[in-house]
């Protein structure tokens, strides 16, 4: 199909996509790349991969962007259960509906003292 740039209902192509993400403000292009697919698309123009999101997501969330570089919001350089990643989005948020479902409280870790 060719690509049609238009913001509108889609109903041809990706009507599994729900975007749950800043709802009648944002568009598909305001992220994706028009004429490159596998590109992200900065508001500077410039075209980016997945493996950085980061730079896409902070662009509106620079306060969880300003943390995440520090390892406060979740940044990963190392290697957890056999998979290494540095990038947010698709690996803890879905970026079409990023909000985290409730979590249940877990109990306070135990004390050294009380560890036999």
């Amino acid at each position: 199909m060719k690509p049609n740039p238009a913001r509108r209902e889609l109903k041809d192509e990706h009507t599994n996509i729900v975007l749950n993400h800043a709802q009648g403000q944002r568009w598909c292009l305001d992220c994706h790349d028009i004429s490159n697919r596998d590109k992200l698309r900065l508001v500077s123009g410039e075209k980016i991969g997945f493996e950085e999101s980061f730079r896409l997501c902070g662009q509106c969330h620079g306060d969880k962007y300003r943390d995440w570089k520090v390892g406060v919001h979740g940044k990963r350089t190392g290697m957890w259960n056999g998979r290494s990643s540095t990038s947010c989005g698709v690996h803890c948020h879905n970026p079409h509906d990023p909000g985290f479902k409730p979590l249940a409280p877990m109990p306070p870790p135990a004390r050294p003292e009380n560890v036999k």
